[in-house]
């Protein structure tokens, strides 16, 4: 069912590309930029989620929830779902979208690795995928070559004055991964947002590494696929406006809340004479 369903489209629809541009790398791209912009949708909805989530924490009635009922998490919990309930949101909006996306990803990845079959075994495999209107008798097996690269196998620009090969889309996904995780993350809240930003900063910064590490080690028509999408929601991001770029030049913890100040001693005594 996932192959009829995910797997043997995906294939076919880049199979089909290919036959049209005939240069493979460029039909990776095409067909990445293709697929983001049919979960735009999701991703606008998970935008604005998100935003409605932040407006609703920055607000001074949730604050003042927070501040009356700290001691009752259940109380707390219970006036939070009203709040959601009161100003439209729903509180699992921003990740749902990103749930519905995980198995186009999934077979993405997929779609791109078997149609890099090199091996006998793994072209009779690829084979069995195609639809019976694409010609892959003409097809297959694919030109991995695209620019320095074999798409096949893990990228290195190797240079006549240098002993190893370089990296460099390994290099442009970690930087882009990390120019994305930083443009998209909304301000920190201060309070008890504290545990969350800490959270936020840590996957902006073991995210890039964990992406970079799959671009070095895999084929690198999977590596090509991460830096157009993320280049892709750089810019959707920015186009929309939600991209907030002062975090690039913002790495400082973010401000406790200022505390609540009683009434002054005068004010005190003032109470106390009446």
């Amino acid at each position: 069912m996932w192959d009829i369903l995910i797997i043997n489209p995906m294939i076919n629809i880049l199979l089909w590309i290919y036959s049209v541009i005939g240069n493979f790398g460029v039909a990776i791209i095409v067909f990445t930029i293709l697929i983001r912009l049919l979960t735009h949708p999701l991703n606008l909805s998970q935008m604005r989620s998100a935003a409605a989530l932040q407006e609703m924490q920055k607000s001074k009635k949730w604050q003042d929830i927070q501040k009356k009922y700290k001691d009752d998490k259940q109380k707390l919990q219970e006036e939070q779902m009203k709040l959601y309930q009161e100003m439209g949101i729903n509180p699992f909006g921003s990740c749902l979208p990103t749930l519905i996306q995980f198995p186009i990803i999934i077979g993405l990845y997929q779609a791109i690795i078997q149609a890099l079959a090199v091996t006998p075994i793994q072209l009779l495999n690829f084979s069995g995928h195609i639809y019976s209107f694409i010609d892959a008798a003409r097809l297959i097996p694919i030109n991995n070559e695209f620019l320095w690269m074999d798409l096949s196998q893990p990228e290195r620009l190797n240079l006549p004055f240098l002993p190893f090969g370089i990296p460099v889309l390994a290099i442009i996904v970690l930087v882009t991964t990390f120019l994305q995780s930083r443009v998209m993350t909304p301000p920190s809240l201060a309070g008890e947002q504290q545990t969350a930003a800490q959270m936020t900063q840590a996957m902006n910064i073991y995210m890039p590494l964990l992406m970079g590490y799959l671009a070095l080690t895999f084929a690198s028509g999977l590596a090509l696929y991460f830096v157009i999408s993320n280049l892709f929601t750089i810019v959707q991001y920015t186009a929309m406006g939600r991209a907030d770029w002062r975090n690039l030049l913002s790495f400082r913890r973010p401000a406790e809340a200022a505390p609540v100040k009683g009434p002054s001693k005068e004010a005190r005594k003032g109470q106390s004479g009446k």
